[in-house]
């Protein structure tokens, strides 16, 4: 034990037993709250359409926020919860010791208490919609007592603030968990915590974004792809409307209470996961004093913030215990892990009022000015946006928080926590992003990949920023949107469907020929190789649900990329597989595809499989990790994993032990928006609407989902009454 952690080790947490159940109070409410809740809940008008999406209208918009709310509980309160869970530090609640440094990452950045005082200095609006969002939150509970919440028994309007941003995993989650563990080691035991293969061969997350000008479209109007690849069910469609001026429709993460994804009548904004540069990890000199804790900043010594974050974790028994942490911040951020043996700060984005006040506010304007003006709160970390509207103009910004640095040094590394210069020097303004608008090619795409192909020749110009603005690699995605925009002309809302969901996948072509080449070479070796080289030799590279040849090169270029051996130090996985297509051995491509057919064979009796009996889409139950079975009925599958370049990607992230590849990931949420004088839509989810088996807007997408088959989006109030199927005030 080192002088440091003998000095500290009083602070390390004990575990109290309690008494009691914690949680937030479970009494009914008060005569005061129901009226109030009443009263609110008859100035919102809930109309599901055909397919169970709820349209929310309310006088005011905390009334379009309460209804949506509600309207988000019926649908699926169980993720709700979960994401509040999470965001909250109140996992390990529900689901135990595994959750536990879950919840301690989340309380490292906020406790319960400063979340409070957070929501305390919020403008009087956004406490208006935190209030309508806990409130309608409560009344489902109170109209639903069937429902038992894992953890939660009451919402508090500040709670909102742990989760701002929409992203399916936000930047707090790249903190690693294995590392937080290994820096509390005395935690009890055992805890599990995933860390990923250093190869992952998992359908990546991510999402395609793609504005076209009017010049490239049949109608002279611009139109926009919303398309972003998370887990299924992950997000819901909804519809705001109130009398003061929202309008917006399109994809929700369960638990907020803005459209993340989606449209108004005069604009729309697409998010990609960004890869800016937006974090930073700070190596501390950390000495022990009588006063405590310290470390050194240029030439002073500055106390170490040292105080103590409970985790209540549940128990076999049902019993609740507290688990107490201490928790270390320095100015550059909470000590989250060692490396060398010396305590490492980790810095990034953490203003939730002005994060939660951006993600609702882009939804409301209704011009470029007054969107750009949104976007200078700069609080959104996660992401890329493509943008188009109404008067004409389609953008693309890359990122939106980007701290300034010292440009002599390199942040892509640990910095010296002791060096001023390492220091975030504030944000760039939004005029000093990598941005584009109107290029002259008519598009700009993001893939997740770099901007510096963004619109073809008129993309940004790498020397033009810093490195740290952007790290993407580019990707087979991009490549492929980009040779399908380079020929995209007059399309309308069909066209750009079927541009997205074009069945090319450009990795097969880098991949597939010198595994060809190779079986021909050696097919003396195996009687089957011969036959194996006749199907790849023949194919397109295209996807499709009767391909034998898809089913081949999907399962060789998942064996390439977890046991090709790989030469390339610093290459990506785009250049790893364009190297097995070309460069690797013959006798390694022919050993792996042996593989691939004995796998084939032992899994399905022959290894002549068609894509569509291999790749299937299936949903039994309502939970957040799907049961898979391969007796049970599922649909065929044509697409394809986006590491092959499918834009509508379609993958797996866990396969319960089956035989068959059925999808969990990928295209989730789909939708393509035309922007003329009346807004034309159409939209796509994976399954349907609601969790729940029972109910007809479980699966009632599904057989749209396989086929690419899009509904259309009813926007102007006529268009919702003719296709309502229900309306209704929250709770009557």
């Amino acid at each position: 034990m080192t002088y440091l952690q003998r000095s500290t080790q009083l602070f390390f947490f004990t575990a109290v037993l309690l008494l009691g159940s914690f949680g937030w109070s479970q009494s009914a409410p008060s005569e005061a709250e129901l009226k109030q809740w009443r009263a609110q809940a008859k100035q919102v008008e809930i109309i599901r359409d055909t397919y169970g999406v709820p349209h929310i209208y309310g006088k005011t918009e905390a009334d379009v926020v309460f209804g949506l709310m509600y309207a988000q509980c019926e649908d699926d309160f169980n993720r709700v919860e979960t994401n509040f869970l999470t965001a909250t530090g109140r996992l390990a609640e529900a689901q135990g010791i595994e959750g536990l440094y879950s919840d301690l990452r989340a309380r490292l950045w906020m406790t319960d208490q400063e979340a409070q005082d957070q929501y305390n200095t919020a403008p009087a609006w956004l406490k208006e919609l935190c209030q309508g969002w806990a409130d309608g939150l409560n009344y489902y509970l109170y109209r639903h007592p069937e429902v038992t919440p894992q953890a939660i028994k009451r919402f508090e309007p500040w709670m909102s603030l742990y989760f701002t941003e929409g992203s399916i995993g936000g930047d707090i989650e790249r903190v690693s968990l294995k590392s937080l563990a290994a820096f509390y080691e005395k935690a009890p035991e055992p805890i599990a915590v995933h860390q990923p293969k250093a190869r992952d061969t998992q359908e990546p997350a991510g999402s395609n974004g793609i504005a076209l000008s009017g010049d490239k479209t049949s109608s002279g109007y611009p139109m926009l792809l919303i398309n972003p690849h998370t887990s299924f069910y992950f997000r819901g469609e909804a519809h705001m409307v109130s009398e003061t001026g929202l309008n917006a429709y399109g994809a929700i993460t369960w638990g907020q209470f803005f459209i993340y994804q989606g449209f108004n009548q005069h604009m729309g904004w697409m998010h990609t996961s960004t890869y800016v540069d937006v974090m930073d990890e700070y190596i501390e000199e950390v000495v022990p004093t009588e006063q405590g804790l310290t470390y050194r900043y240029g030439n002073e010594w500055r106390p170490v913030r040292v105080d103590t974050v409970s985790i209540r974790v549940k128990q076999l028994d049902g019993s609740l215990k507290t688990v107490d942490f201490p928790r270390y911040k320095t100015h550059h951020g909470p000590i989250t892990h060692t490396l060398q043996g010396r305590w490492t700060a980790t810095s990034m984005m953490w203003r939730p009022v002005d994060a939660l006040a951006q993600s609702y506010l882009r939804t409301k304007q209704d011009n470029y000015a007054d969107f750009v003006e949104v976007m200078q709160a700069r609080t959104n970390a996660s992401n890329n946006t493509v943008y188009a509207d109404r008067s004409g103009n389609i953008a693309y910004f890359h990122g939106n928080f980007v701290p300034k640095r010292n440009p002599e040094l390199d942040f892509s590394v640990p910095q010296n926590g002791s060096d001023p210069e390492t220091d975030w020097q504030g944000l760039h303004p939004i005029e000093e992003l990598i941005f584009l608008k109107n290029p002259s090619v008519g598009w700009v795409q993001n893939c997740n990949s770099t901007p510096y192909t963004v619109a073809a020749q008129d993309s940004p110009r790498p020397e033009n920023y810093a490195p740290y603005m952007a790290t993407a690699d580019e990707n087979f995605r991009a490549i492929h949107a980009q040779q399908l925009l380079a020929q995209a002309d007059k399309l309308d809302l069909e066209g750009l469907i079927q541009l997205g969901y074009d069945p090319h996948l450009p990795a097969m072509a880098a991949l597939i020929p010198g595994l060809v080449q190779s079986l021909e070479e050696l097919k003396e070796t195996d009687s089957r190789f011969g036959e194996a080289a006749s199907i790849l030799g023949a194919w397109d590279f295209t996807t499709a649900t009767s391909s034998v040849a898809m089913t081949l090169g999907h399962y060789y270029g998942t064996a390439v990329l977890q046991k090709g051996v790989n030469p390339l130090k610093d290459g990506s996985q785009m250049d790893f597989l364009s190297y097995f297509g070309t460069q690797s051995p013959a006798q390694e491509r022919v050993d792996l595809m042996k593989e691939v057919l004995d796998q084939l064979t032992l899994d399905f009796g022959d290894w002549r499989m068609p894509w569509g009996q291999v790749n299937r889409y299936q949903r039994l139950d309502g939970g957040i990790r799907q049961a898979f079975d391969d007796e049970a009925p599922s649909l065929a599958i044509g697409h394809a994993s986006g590491i092959w370049g499918a834009l509508a990607a379609y993958g797996a992230r866990y396969f319960n032990n089956t035989k068959k590849i059925y999808g969990t990931r990928g295209n989730s949420f789909v939708a393509v928006v035309e922007f003329g004088p009346k807004v034309k839509a159409k939209s796509l989810l994976a399954g349907g609407q609601s969790s729940d088996p029972n109910s007809p807007h479980f699966r009632d997408q599904e057989e749209m989902y396989a086929q690419g088959k899009f509904k259309d989006v009813p926007f102007y109030r006529e268009a919702v009454e003719a296709s309502a199927q229900r309306k209704y005030h929250p709770g009557f």
